[in-house]
């Protein structure tokens, strides 16, 4: 016989544990479908313009020029914190984690991989980290990736490595990976994905050359460290997608990895892997046909890896075009059902709204023809999916009319550029010819992601107009490709001027409000200010939004040094802030419990691609006494 008063405690204790939850930010993407939603009520669209700074706090490491191949830019504070029991976690470019009070910002323990380490501190982009815990709470752990293929398991009240873990505490992600490749990239720069007692993993390895670390996505034991399954992103013999590989054109490719963050539908037991290019990014010759499971999202079964299905965004990639952002896990409204459904942003300006459980599209997709290449050797793929709904969030093509004035010098610039260029519509190949690409690595969606409403079914995304340049050049007979990507300004140019202002007409960047269920464009907003111009251009940028159920999206990522509140339902902006720098990070929303105040934060450290301020800032807002 059930015993009701059972039944109901249960329902209280399950109503009390959700309440809790919503007053945290336990995942990356607050939860662990990356929907970045908040319940908290407290900020709204009527006092969000009186938020002031309530703490700031330096992580003392503000001048920080990146390593390896970044060597020659600043290292982007990329770090999205997490807040649980009032502690917040976050990580640093010098992967470094600190725990602070998360109402006063002030610093609790921080734990520092490079201790001890010879030579010059190492910098690089680093995301942020992920937390779990036992069932019966008793075991708190935060676990996260290093640049140098570490995955690092902490005891959450201390900061002390949890030593049951693989060795003291880590875990070579290395080993197995890249033995035969000492000198190539393995990094971890995004959180792991945690299904119960496992924490899964994926890294970022080499765009070039071809040959080097696999990037498979792996899980582990979070108690042992021990390998519990591993997913091949290039099908092996025998599985499902080896027959897109020509010949041996598998054999240790690199690339087809998750650098970004993976979501998964906890009820259900899935987990989403955006999966990147195969290397070379910008040229296939060596590698002829789909190259399955490059640019695709796919579904795994979450205890065993065990795959369920895929759908490629992009058929052989040569443009870089790889999934770079935490799918969302939403739902979405079509005669009164609700469909369990995933959102997918891209590089293309697309957003790819699958069904959930069967990965098949929800609104249309076309397969279009698209450009051959002039590039000897290369085979570009006839067609490439168009998501007819819904419609792309930047422009897909570009013609002299569209060429900037913001100023007379701008304007020369531009237009000089564009007609030393090929153009050829979307998806235009990299030629022998300077070429220009419409969306370029940097436009259309980036890792910046998006945010999603339940209540409204609105998915917001940040977005780039910004195009990319460049020219297949020839290589040396030794080299390991016959052709590379190149221009004067290096390997990824942009199709901007001198001021690092974009060649088209603004917007150049935008904050857009999807609807999911009709497949529209709600509103559209420029996203940031370029300071002396006089009107409002939006500015390129990176870095997430967050939502709240009160009809308030949070974001930084431009490149103005600017936080900033919308209205979810119009696109008006209701507020801004100045910052030491440009925050290229997401923001997180919390409720302290002493002080009963809800929290906003950002890191606000400018560097990457952009030029501007560099700070090493982590900045709280919040209402008033």
């Amino acid at each position: 016989m059930i015993n009701p008063t059972r039944v109901s405690r249960l329902v209280f204790l399950l109503a009390l544990s959700s309440a809790v939850s919503a007053q945290e930010w336990r995942f990356y993407g607050g939860d662990a479908g990356g929907t970045r939603s908040s319940l908290l009520r407290q900020i709204n669209r009527q006092n969000v313009g009186n938020l002031k700074r309530a703490w700031t706090y330096h992580i003392g490491e503000a001048d920080r020029m990146g390593n390896g191949t970044d060597r020659h830019r600043v290292a982007p504070f990329e770090s999205t914190p997490l807040v649980i029991d009032d502690t917040l976690y976050l990580s640093t470019p010098s992967n470094r984690v600190i725990a602070l009070n998360a109402e006063s910002g002030q610093e609790i323990w921080q734990f520092d991989p490079q201790a001890g380490s010879a030579g010059p501190r190492q910098f690089f982009q680093h995301r942020g980290v992920a937390y779990w815990q036992s069932k019966t709470g008793d075991d708190r752990r935060i676990l996260y990736g290093t640049f140098d293929g570490r995955l690092i398991a902490l005891e959450a009240r201390t900061g002390k490595p949890c030593r049951d873990f693989g060795k003291d505490g880590t875990v070579d992600l290395r080993a197995g990976i890249a033995d035969a490749y000492p000198g190539a990239e393995y990094s971890v720069t995004s959180p792991p994905a945690i299904y119960q007692d496992l924490v899964i993993t994926g890294a970022a390895v080499p765009e070039y050359p071809p040959r080097g670390p696999s990037g498979v996505v792996r899980a582990f034991d979070i108690r042992s460290g021990r390998l519990a399954w591993t997913f091949h992103t290039i099908p092996q013999a025998g599985e499902t997608g080896h027959e897109s590989w020509e010949r041996d054109a598998w054999k240790d490719r690199t690339g087809a990895n998750v650098w970004s963050l993976m979501s998964v539908d906890v009820e259900r037991g899935l987990i989403f892997l955006p999966i990147g290019s195969a290397s070379y990014d910008f040229y296939g010759a060596d590698r002829k046909g789909l190259d399955l499971f490059s640019n695709c999202l796919v579904a795994l079964e979450a205890a065993s890896g065990k795959l369920v299905w895929y759908y490629q965004m992009v058929h052989h990639d040569i443009w870089d075009y790889d999934m770079p952002a935490q799918p969302v896990l939403i739902t979405v409204r079509r005669n009164g059902r609700k469909i369990p459904a995933i959102a997918q942003v891209t590089k293309m300006g697309f957003v790819f709204i699958l069904d959930r459980l069967t990965g098949k599209p929800l609104f249309p997709v076309e397969e279009r023809p698209v450009p051959k290449s002039d590039v000897p050797g290369e085979a570009a793929w006839p067609t490439q999916p168009f998501a007819v709904k819904p419609p792309p969030l930047v422009r897909q093509s570009f013609s002299e009319t569209e060429i900037s004035n913001g100023t007379p010098e701008s304007n020369r610039y531009c237009t000089e550029l564009f007609h030393s260029l090929e153009n050829h519509g979307m998806y235009t190949p990299y030629g022998r010819k300077m070429t220009l690409v419409v969306p370029g690595t940097l436009g259309g969606g980036n890792w910046s992601g998006a945010s999603f409403d339940r209540a409204s079914g609105y998915l917001f995304v940040n977005a780039n107009e910004l195009g990319a340049v460049g020219a297949m050049e020839p290589q040396a007979a030794d080299a390991p490709e016959q052709y590379r990507r190149g221009s004067k300004e290096g390997e990824y140019a942009r199709f901007w001027d001198q001021n690092q202002w974009p060649c088209q007409k603004p917007p150049w960047g935008t904050l857009n409000a999807v609807d999911v269920n009709k497949g529209e464009i709600a509103w559209k907003v420029p996203l940031g200010v370029v300071d002396g111009l006089k009107t409002i251009t939006g500015t390129p940028n990176l870095g997430g939004s967050i939502v709240t159920s009160r009809g308030v999206v949070f974001i930084g990522a431009t490149t103005d040094s600017r936080f900033r509140a919308f209205d979810a339902k119009t696109g008006e902006q209701l507020w801004t802030a100045d910052l030491e720098a440009s925050a290229h990070a997401t923001p997180i929303t919390y409720m302290g419990k002493k002080s009963g105040k809800q929290f906003v934060v950002i890191a606000a450290g400018g560097g990457g691609y952009f030029r501007g301020k560099v700070s090493d800032a982590l900045v709280a807002f919040a209402l008033p006494d």
